[in-house]
């Protein structure tokens, strides 16, 4: 006696000839197997060799002189697979034996039922864990690649296939394009193009739903990769639209090199790979369009900053230049003094908006090439009030105020506008004063000539304590006398 079990499928137990079978799948309504699958019902052949319900496709695999019966193997009233049982003529399966054979059809689909069960669990544990690691992927980083790399790799393990791919969608001239991909034997597929509403990729995105070919030979003539089916020989495909908020961002592709049958479950777990992928790809391309935002933004900010600046210099001649240079190396100490990228910018827009506060100071007392009388210059200390007054109330300038409102004042509290002293005075200002009094008196101003290296040196040691932080001024000294800054 030979016996096979066939759940819907292929064989998972055979004995005997039915070993040859083993790769045969069986489909619902198709030969002996797949007939006693869908009508539930007990079926008795004399011979299945001479079996009009054989199909021609096992003949070559079943041997003449063997009859037997095919039992259906059923678990909580469903069929859930069929069970052979098989004897060589003159030996006749009897209607009393079926019962028993029923019989034992009953435990086989409880134990079907039972492992089934446990596969499925195992099953959604892997798969939670799949998606689980996509949405680390889409929490833990906001670079597309490897997003969509985790996706690709997921997808490939837990749906059980050779390879995955996605071609996201280009806007400006509705192609889907290749972004990522996992399981690739070749370089073809990174040359994936393909139009909006053109291929089953193309019809997928436009359709919003997804599409699944269990033998891509048969649908050869949709899917408009000839090459790639070459190339890396696959047989099965699967595509999902990687749809969010209603916006269609690309395909998640799926390949295998053999044909299957996917079942409700893999399709399901596909779309749920999707939603998570679409997810992902939102959430990287809304942060590079803010960056990209922010960046463009703040090359407005600071060309605006530098016009304003400009403004300062084309009123007042005697400072032309100053700005450039005291911005140039305030940045360089602060660097040094260990600053970082982030307070450079506000603290590059604080130095070329140091003496912003000057257009509010009269021209009589502004360009006057004379002495200023205490009067006057008790309006020209003013200019650092000014400053505050004129750019507190531009949200992004706020990091920026320290230079503008605090470079006058000094280590000893003598300064203005505040009277701050030591520390109370911030970093950035405190690195300023030292700059701006070095490079004016560096300089060629109307009223003298620019002093030398030596007696500037000197000063600065002099108002060391004094006018100026002394760490700051040791800091400077160093980088002068090594060379690493100018000196002017």
């Amino acid at each position: 006696m030979h016996l096979a079990l066939f759940p819907l499928g292929s064989i998972v137990a055979a004995s005997g000839w039915f070993e040859d079978l083993r790769e045969t799948p069986m489909l619902p309504g198709e030969g002996i197997a797949g007939s006693v699958f869908a009508s539930g019902r007990a079926y008795i052949s004399r011979e299945f060799a001479r079996d009009e319900r054989l199909r021609l496709s096992d003949r070559e695999h079943v041997p003449a002189g063997w009859g037997g019966a095919c039992i259906p193997v059923q678990a909580m009233d469903e069929v859930v697979g069929v069970f052979f049982v098989s004897c060589p003529l003159p030996r006749e399966i009897q209607p009393d034996e079926v019962k028993l054979l029923e019989s034992l059809a009953r435990v086989a689909g409880i134990t079907l039922q039972r492992m089934e069960l446990h596969e499925a669990t195992e099953r959604r544990a892997r798969q939670l864990e799949a998606l689980h690691e996509v949405d680390l992927a889409i929490s833990g980083t906001l670079k597309l690649d490897i997003i969509l790399d985790t996706l690709c790799r997921q997808a490939t393990a837990e749906l059980e296939v050779d390879a995955a791919g996605v071609l996201l969608l280009d806007p400006s001239d509705l192609t889907l394009r290749h972004t990522a991909g996992y399981g690739f034997r070749t370089q073809t597929y990174q040359r994936s193009r393909v139009r909006l509403g053109e291929g089953l990729a193309g019809l997928a995105a436009v359709e919003r739903k997804a599409l699944h070919y269990p033998d891509l030979r048969s649908a050869a003539p949709e899917f408009n990769r000839k090459e790639l089916l070459q190339d890396e020989e696959f047989s099965a495909y699967a595509v999902a639209p990687l749809i969010i908020k209603g916006n269609i961002k690309g395909v998640l592709e799926i390949f295998k090199r053999t044909p299957f049958h996917p079942n409700h479950e893999w399709r399901g777990f596909l779309e749920k790979l999707a939603v998570q992928g679409a997810i992902g790809i939102e959430n990287a391309q809304l942060f590079e369009d803010l960056q990209l935002s922010n960046l463009k933004l703040s090359l407005a900010y600071n060309a605006t900053i530098e016009g304003w600046a400009h403004a300062l210099e084309l009123r007042d001649k005697e400072t032309e230049g100053h700005t450039r240079r005291v911005t140039d190396l305030t940045l360089h100490l602060a660097r040094a003094i260990g600053m970082t990228e982030e307070m450079l910018v506000h603290v590059r827009r604080g130095a070329l908006l140091h003496d912003i506060g000057k257009m509010g100071v009269p021209d009589e007392i502004l360009l006057k090439p004379g002495k200023l009388t205490e009067e006057e210059w008790g309006i020209m200390r003013q200019h650092p009030q000014y400053a505050y007054d004129l750019l507190s109330p531009i949200a992004y300038l706020h990091p920026a105020l320290d230079i503008p409102y605090c470079h006058h004042e000094k280590w000893d509290g003598s300064g203005y506008p505040r009277g701050l002293k030591s520390e109370e005075i911030p970093l950035s200002a405190r690195i300023f004063a030292v700059v701006d009094v070095w490079d004016a008196l560096t300089s060629d101003r109307p009223y003298r000539k620019a002093w030398s290296k030596e007696k500037a040196l000197e000063y600065l040691q002099e108002q060391s304590g004094k006018h100026f932080d002394p760490k700051i001024v040791g800091l400077f000294l160093n980088m002068i006398n090594e060379g690493t800054i100018g000196a002017g």
